[in-house]
Order: structure tokens, then sequence, then C-alpha cells
């Protein structure tokens, strides 16, 4: 008999923003798009939920009931995503899962559960693992999909049917658990059919004049009179190569021979996929049990031998190789679509091509670590400390340009430090200031240049800026935060210094 198992994620968007963004947690929050130009309430967390916001709500509705709601933004293309990966990782409980669009999984169950020790203790591991994952989950489990459909949502029951007994769980469920059509629900409802047991056993030719075929297909599918077509996902092939050695490896040369074979081996299967490794091991299994292992990176998908190996040559001499090894596996467990090689990176003069600067940067991580090598765009912000981004990527474009039309310093602090000054009339700049017990004298001064805060971000004080030149020629970025006033007096920082 088969078995499958349905797993509905009550909030699958709105719990992926809580994993991503945990200070949501305190608010209550709903993702909206705009549709028929209306913002629309698309999906609603717990805390929204049991304040009455529903999904298809008009957001302007919705904050008129709830006027601190959070709204964000609703990602069309997330849902697909996230259940894809969702339903590839749980394919350590079957080999069949299928994506349940909007926001469900299916599994076919069928000769798996006994690995866990039974049905009971196979659902119950799936639910505490997506608990703890983070995700709000219910589970149905029958011998047909419509029936695990069904009890994964409106059941409140025990979620596992017995064989055969498909038509006495769905009996007090309402009609929505067949998946009917909005108009063939709105006909049951004025009839009075509230449950499926109200017209189950209704003779098939009066279903079919009153409600249409496709209510015979669901009732039948749910019962298992009729097949319901299952598409389980297809995870994608490893990026992996084996070369086991006749004779045990020793020398370094012996390595390198090895491992530029492996390479040469996975850049082809690369090529072929139009994809590029960003992560890379060589994992070298010595005879006598011991595993040896290098790992590289890259800036961006590369597909390229030989400078895959450049990367790893520099840390061949940190394989061990004792007795000699017999097994070398290459393993590429991060990779991504190839970009465009003639595409221009980050518009220098349009000379600088995307492989040839990824490879370089490639080359210096190698030698001085990732975390010397950092790129930047620019932000929309006013702030200037929230001004720019650190790209984690080379493909990623800026949203906005960089301000040209005013002279900024080289050096910017991450956070502003303040400072002592003494300014001889208010809203002048200062004669002098002191900075970390040393004084400056100022000679020359340029400003102000007035920036606010945002005013949908807060309601802070506005700075304004100045260019400040001290005797000894050193050149200073300084503001003042608010105005002099008759309550408290203004403070001043250091932002920046000018080369």
């Amino acid at each position: 008999m088969k078995r499958y198992v349905a797993i509905w994620f009550r909030h699958l968007l709105t719990d992926r923003a809580l994993l991503r963004q945990p200070e949501l947690s305190a608010v209550p929050f709903v993702l909206s798009a705009k549709q028929r130009g209306r913002m629309i309430v698309m999906a609603v967390s717990t805390r929204a939920e049991k304040a009455g916001i529903e999904t298809g709500m008009v957001v302007a509705d919705a904050r008129a009931v709830l006027p601190e709601l959070e709204v964000l933004d609703f990602e069309p293309d997330v849902p697909e995503k996230l259940l894809t990966a969702l339903a590839e990782w749980m394919i350590r409980y079957s080999p069949q899962v299928a994506v349940d669009l909007p926001d469900g999984l299916l599994i076919d169950a069928t000769g798996c559960a006994h690995l866990w020790g039974g049905e009971t203790a196979y659902l119950k591991d799936i639910v505490s693992r997506l608990k703890t994952s983070g995700y709000d989950v219910r589970v149905g489990m029958a011998d047909t999909i419509g029936t695990a459909w069904a009890v994964s949502r409106y059941s409140r029951a025990f979620p596992i049917i017995d064989l055969d007994a498909q038509q006495s769980a769905l009996a007090g469920l309402p009609p929505h658990a067949l998946r009917l059509d909005d108009q063939t629900l709105e006909k049951m409802a004025k009839l009075g059919l509230s449950q499926i047991k109200s017209f189950i056993h209704m003779p098939p030719s009066t279903l079919r004049r009153r409600f249409g075929q496709h209510t015979l297909h669901q009732i039948g599918k749910a019962l298992g009179q009729f097949h319901e077509t299952f598409t389980p996902v297809q995870p994608p092939e490893p990026y992996q190569e084996r070369l086991p050695c006749v004779e045990p490896i020793r020398t370094a040369t012996g390595i390198e021979i090895a491992l530029k074979t492996l390479l040469e081996t996975i850049c082809k299967r690369l090529v072929e996929g139009g994809k590029g490794i960003r992560q890379a091991s060589l994992k070298c299994f010595r005879v006598d049990g011991n595993i040896q292992e290098i790992s590289i990176g890259t800036n961006a998908g590369s597909c390229s031998a030989s400078h895959l190996f450049k990367l790893f040559e520099q840390r061949i001499a940190q394989i061990e190789p004792d007795l000699g090894i017999e097994l070398f596996l290459l393993d590429a467990p991060v990779v991504e679509d190839l970009a465009n090689p003639q595409e221009a990176l980050w518009d220098v003069n349009g000379g600088n091509k995307m492989v040839t600067i990824a490879e370089l940067l490639d080359r210096l991580a190698s030698r001085s670590g990732t975390d010397t090598i950092h790129r930047y765009l620019p932000a929309e912000h006013h702030w200037p400390e929230r001004a720019l981004v650190e790209a984690p990527t080379l493909r990623d474009r800026p949203e906005t340009s960089w301000r040209k039309e005013k002279l900024r310093p080289v050096d910017l602090l991450p956070r502003p430090e303040r400072i002592q000054v003494s300014a001889p009339v208010p809203d002048y700049p200062p004669m002098l200031f002191r900075y970390q017990g040393v004084v400056h004298k100022i000679k020359w001064a340029d400003g102000p240049d007035r920036i606010e805060q945002e005013w949908w971000l807060s309601d802070g004080l506005h700075r304004d800026y100045y260019s400040v030149e001290d005797d000894n020629g050193n050149r200073y970025w300084i503001f003042r935060l608010g105005h002099y006033g008759k309550e408290r007096a203004p403070e001043w920082f250091i932002h920046g210094f000018y080369a």
C-alpha cells in the first residue's frame, strides 16, 4: 500500500523572514504586494494573525486594525525556491519529495517509516526537525495524497490515518479539504453542506450535475479511486570526482598530477552545466586511514582548471602523505552559474574584465586571506556611515550611483567619535578641538554641509559637517549634532580624515 505524508507550512514566508531578521519576533508584521493598484497582504506573521490580520486584506485596512503593523515586501519567486530547497533537504526521509505550492510539501513515504521505528516516530522526527529549524508545520499521513493533504490542514485529530480509512477521516472535514474551486465551495455553503459527509455518499450523477466533474475527481483522488500526479524534485548531481591510485602516492609531484587530472575532469562537467566553482576541497585518503584536506574559495564562479590549480598549489605543502595516499577526492560543494566573461567589473573605463579581476583577487586572497579584500557599493542612505554596503560577490551591481558633488574624506570612521571644541560664535566652525587627548588648532575651515537623517527612519537631529585643517596641515571631517539652544549644548564629533 502507498503511504503519503503532507506537510503544511502554516507561516512559510513569515517564518523565513523571522529566520533572516530575528528582531521581527517582537512586532506583528505582514508581507505585501501590489495587485490592481492596491497593496494586498500576502503572508501574515503569528502575532499579526492573532490581532485579526488575514491574507487578502488591503494593507491600509490592516493598518487601521493594527497601527503598529510592520509591512515588508513580498517576493513572488521565494515560495517555490524555498520549498524546493526544503524538499531537497527532506530527501533524507524519502527519495520521493514533491513541492506543493504555495506552502506545502508531499512525501511518498512508502517503505520508509520502518527505518525510524514506525510511522509515529517518522512523523515526530520530521515535525521536530522542522520546528527546531524555525518553521511552524502540521502534517498528515494517509494512503492518498488528497487525504494526507486534508488531514494536515483541516483535521485536529491524530494525523496518521489507518490503511483504507480515508472516507472516515474525511467525513467530518469541511469541503475545502477536497481542494475544490471557490465557485463550488460557494454553492455548497448555500446548500448548507458544511461537512464532506453531507455529500460524499450522494450518487455520482447527482454530484456531477450539481457540482461538476471536478468535484468527483477530487473525491476520487482523496479516496484512492483516481491516480494523482506526483512529481518529485530532482536534486542536483554533486560535483565530485574520485581518483584511486594503483600505488600509494608519497610525493608532491604525484599529488600535483592527481590534482590536475581531477580538476580537468570536473571542469569539463562544469563547462557543460554552465557552472563555476566557488568553493572546492581536495581530500587525500592515506593508507593508514588518515584524511588530509585542503580547500580553496573563489570570488566568482570559475571552471578554469589552470586557475584553480594555482589556488590549490599554494596549499599542497600542507598535505602530509606519510605512508602514501591511496585515494584522491575532489569535491565542489558550492558552485554557481557562470557570468558573461566579457562583462565589465565595476565599470572602470570598461577595460577590466570579470574573469581577469576575479582570478587576480583569488590569488591575492589565497596569499593574504579572504578578510583583507573588500568591495563596497553605494547605498541609499544620507548618513555617511550607512551610505555604503559591502558586496558579497563580484556580480552585485549598485542600485544607486556614488555621490560626487561633495568632497568626502578618504578614511571614514565606522562610527563618529566625540570631540571637545571651542567655537567663538554659535553656528561657526570651532577654533580648536581636542581628540584622543591631542589639541588641534584650526587655521582653515569650510562648511557647513548639512546632512539630515531620513524622516522615515527616525526623527534624529541633523548634522552640520565642516572640513577643517589644523596648523600641522592635517585635514579632518567634523560635525555638530543639532543647534545651539537653551536646553542643551550641541555635541561635536569627528567622522573622517582627508589624505
